[in-house]
């Protein structure tokens, strides 16, 4: 597996480990319900850059790596995890829908919104 990420000396072609972290990048998007602009604004890109991470036309840095786990609210280490590494899926679905709210919530910036959100899920929340 190794051999196979050396590239050439100078090469800045994307690997599969980049196209990886692309799916893994594109999956947790879409699972926070984010739109390709939505989440570049977020990351000071274009949605057209951002598919093209997502597809792993392009490589990310460093940088870019940390800053899209910080948006998308998880550890770095996430988003070098496949989904299909052992079929063995041990997330919990409470977890995933608090984390997507959660999501939600620290992207708004409006008191009113932020007030009437939370009116909502005390109303769902009362047996």
């Amino acid at each position: 597996m190794v051999q196979d990420e050396i590239r050439a000396a100078g090469s800045r072609s994307p690997t599969r480990v980049d196209q990886l972290v692309g799916e893994k990048i594109r999956e947790l998007r879409v699972a926070q319900n984010l739109t390709l602009s939505e989440l570049g604004q977020e990351l000071g890109i274009s949605h057209q850059q951002l598919q093209k991470y997502e597809t792993g036309t392009n490589r990310l840095s460093a940088g870019m790596l940390s800053n899209v786990a910080r948006a998308l609210r998880v550890p770095i280490s996430e988003l070098f995890q496949s989904s299909e590494a052992g079929g063995n899926d041990k997330r919990d679905p409470v977890s995933e829908a608090r984390a997507r709210c959660h999501a939600l919530i620290d992207r708004t910036n409006s008191v009113p919104k932020l007030e009437a959100m939370a009116k909502v899920l005390r109303a769902l929340s009362t047996d």
